[in-house]
């Protein structure tokens, strides 16, 4: 019998504490202090009020909580081979960790695991250190808390499973290299992110998107009308291109939730009294040309036509590419926005980092984007024999390097919440027994204000030419982006704020250390963005990147009562 909501309010302790008795095995006191905090303005208030009472409780007594689960039972579909393998691996993993292997048994979506997804995961656990692995035990205890709270209490999680299907289907195009090996990597106008953007297209269109197009940058387009002509806009939307080797939620997931919205929408013949123009941006990572943020920054008027002359890693140039494609060049300066006719921009995104997943909250909401500058640098020394020349002769161009990798590896955490990454590195015909006479190597600075990512920058170059200056190397510098610090907007974080509160989630507000196309839409317009939490410690640019459909609804839920709420504030 599915139990509801205003029935738990409602019971009396012992019969409330029964409906909730199976959500933690053999764990009564859960359910009993939970339920002191009745009422429950929400499922995922309740949820997340059951992970509080764990989470505070004393070390004993989680540590008691683990040791009381089951085994994982369903073993069925296990070949004999398999089932060995599974039995070995979880003796080992009793011996190592002093309690059992404990696993939701479920993929994110709620889907059960196949012998070998759990027989993976339990051989990447077995490397986990203790503390890790406690955290992670834990939380797949409120994992399956989760799962059965909702089969209880029968929650619809259609529209989750929907835009987590979206991404997986989307997922199945790679570019080639990628795509063999099972991984995914899409990059600007390549035959896979054009698939792409046919597919997004195509999904607007059957949710009932008035308007559906494909920009002359490859951006995906879709506008559902507003209940008269002349009404002002509401733009939203991410990208859908990824880095190499990526995750499938990263931009992607903020095309699909108000894709989901605008469904639903269409589904109960609704009009709002703005026009809302959901934008899957072509372009935003940079990896294929050093044109970061072309998407978003061809509607704000930043196109720069000497990005056309850059070619990629086979030579191709941009101008190629898009002629390639059947983008029109000419038709570039007319994607620009008139701001005047735009009541904002607003952006969901998965989280990219730990916090979320750390905290036990499906949401936050952003109050500023981090500042970045990003260069290509190159250091060239004296290529010569790495036998016969004496060290105190050397021009090596790769230990300067180094030298700059690791001084900024100090220098950004002197701040605390500045960054600096060397993430691309090479030493062009590089061989075994030649010092390197080149290095190419990319540097991306991040701080949340502009001042403070402004003096990391200048220090880091500045300690460039001092380490060049002393081993006898000169270098080249090349800025590839400079993006300014961008604070959300104080109406429409309020906004994001009281959709959230409204779901009965934990309201939590945070910085985005990471770069997003409403840091562009920002210089024209006003923005805001709310965060959702990633799985597997919050990975990102990482094909352990995931996010569940839980959190992908409430995510949904979140942006349908803004839309609502801002239809009541809009004149009509």
């Amino acid at each position: 019998m599915v139990s509801t909501l205003e029935q738990l309010n409602a019971a009396g302790d012992d019969a409330a504490a029964a409906m909730l008795d199976n959500l933690y095995a053999q764990s009564p006191w859960v359910a009993r202090q939970t339920l002191q905090a009745r009422p429950f303005r929400s499922l995922a208030q309740l949820q997340h009020q059951l992970r509080h009472v764990v989470d505070r409780a004393d070390p004993d007594t989680r540590l008691a909580l683990i040791r009381a689960q089951p085994e994982l039972a369903d073993v069925t579909d296990f070949t004999p081979d398999a089932l060995t393998r599974l039995q070995q691996l979880r003796a080992h993993y009793s011996d190592r960790f002093g309690f059992p292997f404990v696993l939701a048994g479920r993929d994110p979506r709620g889907v059960p695991l196949t012998p070998q997804q759990i027989i993976d995961e339990l051989v990447r656990r077995l490397d986990n250190p203790a503390d890790v692995e406690h955290q992670e035990a834990l939380r797949s205890i409120h994992r399956i808390a989760e799962i059965r709270l909702g089969g209880d209490f029968g929650i619809d999680l259609s529209t989750g499973n929907d835009i987590w299907d979206w991404h997986e289907a989307l997922s199945q195009h790679s570019d080639p290299g990628y795509a063999e090996k099972g991984q995914l990597t899409v990059t600007y106008l390549t035959d896979a992110h054009r698939a792409c953007a046919q597919r997004i297209s195509q999904w607007m269109r059957e949710c009932g998107f008035d308007e559906v197009g494909i920009d002359a940058v490859g951006n995906v387009v879709g506008r559902y009308r507003a209940d008269r002509a002349d009404a002002p806009t509401l733009m939203t939307g991410s990208h859908y291109d990824t880095v190499r080797n990526a995750g499938k939620y990263d931009g992607r997931l903020g095309i699909f939730v108000p894709m989901a919205c605008v469904r639903e929408l269409h589904r109960q013949g609704q009009r709002l009294p703005y026009h809302l123009e959901v934008i899957g941006f072509a372009e935003e990572e940079g990896q294929r040309y050093r044109a970061t943020f072309l998407g978003s920054g061809a509607l704000i008027g930043d196109f720069k036509s000497e990005w056309l002359d850059q070619k990629d890693a086979q030579g191709i140039t941009l101008r190629d590419a898009m002629q390639h494609a059947g983008l029109r060049i000419d038709d570039i300066p007319a994607l620009r926005r008139d701001a005047s006719r735009y009541l904002g921009f607003i952006e969901v995104h998965i989280e990219q980092g730990p916090v979320l997943f750390e905290m036990g909250l499906p949401l936050g909401v952003v109050t500023s984007i981090n500042g970045s500058v990003r260069y290509m640098v190159q250091i060239f020394g004296m290529a010569c024999h790495a036998g016969t020349t004496p060290m105190d002769r050397r021009r090596d161009a790769a230990t300067a390097t180094a030298e700059l990798a690791l001084y900024v590896e100090r220098r950004a955490a002197q701040d605390g919440d500045s960054v600096g990454t060397i993430g691309m590195l090479e030493v062009p015909n590089g061989s075994i027994n030649v010092v390197p006479g080149e290095c190419r190597f990319s540097l991306d600075l991040r701080a949340p204000s502009d001042p403070q990512r402004d003096a990391l920058v200048n220090d880091v170059l500045a300690e460039l030419a001092a380490i060049c200056q002393r081993r006898g190397l000169r270098y080249t510098l090349e800025e590839t982006m400079r993006a300014a610090a961008a604070p959300s907007d104080p109406a429409w974080q309020l906004r994001w704020e009281r959709a959230v509160d409204a779901l009965g989630v934990p309201l939590y507000r945070m910085p985005s250390g990471a770069g997003h196309d409403a840091m562009k839409l920002h210089e024209v317009m006003p923005q805001a963005m709310l965060f959702v939490r990633g799985q597997n410690a919050g990975i990102s640019h990482n094909p352990r990147e995931s996010t569940t459909s839980d959190d992908i609804q409430l995510a949904a839920f979140a942006m349908q009562r803004l839309l609502d709420d801002l239809a009541n504030d809009t004149p009509h």
